[in-house]
């Protein structure tokens, strides 16, 4: 990837590659609103986290995914970001995530640097309230599935072929909702995560022009 955005005096202090630069200006000037079209509600909801880590593996940029179990009852097989819900003894939703990605992946946290937060969002169909947070992966760790029961597999996706247009199209649910979806690895990218995905390369001007315009069914093993 080769981006030449515009810097940040305090960047130059912050051991992060080039090509990450624009994320940390996006964590820092971003909306709600700008990432989805659901934010949290004034009351209610549940609050969890989620770990989006960037690394630079074999194959270049990539980043950390988990395909969740097939035996879970909730979205089973469903490809998402480490994370999960903020326990008592976390100080911070930044704790949440980096514990959580831990626990089902095996991740070493001391090689994570935390870039920052993005906004919290809603997810009205569970009642969760999602806080993103953006992380690079400054030491590479080994990372598998530590419970076959929460976890069918852990990936480390490249960023090139998520954002390969070939790869990209929109799905529409049963329930009418249509969202942009990656098909990579075999597995189709799709919902929260993919949404999320999708906003932030956008933003930080990583997309490369892909055919909005392609609708598929969302196929019925992903329901």
């Amino acid at each position: 990837m080769t981006l030449e955005p515009d810097r940040d005096p305090s960047d130059l202090e912050v051991d992060l590659p080039e090509w990450l630069l624009p994320l940390r200006h996006l964590q820092r000037t971003v909306t709600a609103e700008q990432l989805s079209r659901w934010v949290p509600p004034d009351e209610g909801g549940r609050n969890s986290a989620v770990l989006m880590l960037f690394g630079e593996g074999v194959d270049g940029p990539d980043v950390l995914l988990i395909q969740r179990s097939l035996t879970m009852s909730s979205h089973p097989g469903q490809p998402a970001f480490p994370g999960g819900v903020v326990d008592d003894t976390d100080i911070d939703v930044v704790a949440t995530a980096l514990r959580e990605a831990e626990e089902e992946t095996g991740l070493d946290p001391a090689g994570v640097h935390v870039v920052g937060v993005l906004p919290a969002l809603w997810l009205p169909p569970s009642g969760f309230i999602v806080t993103p947070v953006v992380a690079w992966w400054r030491v590479n760790s080994p990372v598998g599935v530590v419970d076959r029961g929460e976890v069918e597999q852990v990936l480390r996706v490249p960023m090139s072929e998520l954002l390969d247009p070939a790869n990209r199209y929109s799905v529409r649910h049963p329930s009418g909702f249509v969202g942009p979806a990656f098909d990579v690895r075999g597995l189709l990218v799709w919902g929260f995560t993919g949404g999320l995905l999708s906003r932030v390369f956008a933003l930080c001007g990583w997309e490369q022009p892909w055919d909005e315009s392609a609708v598929r069914p969302l196929p019925e093993k992903w329901l």
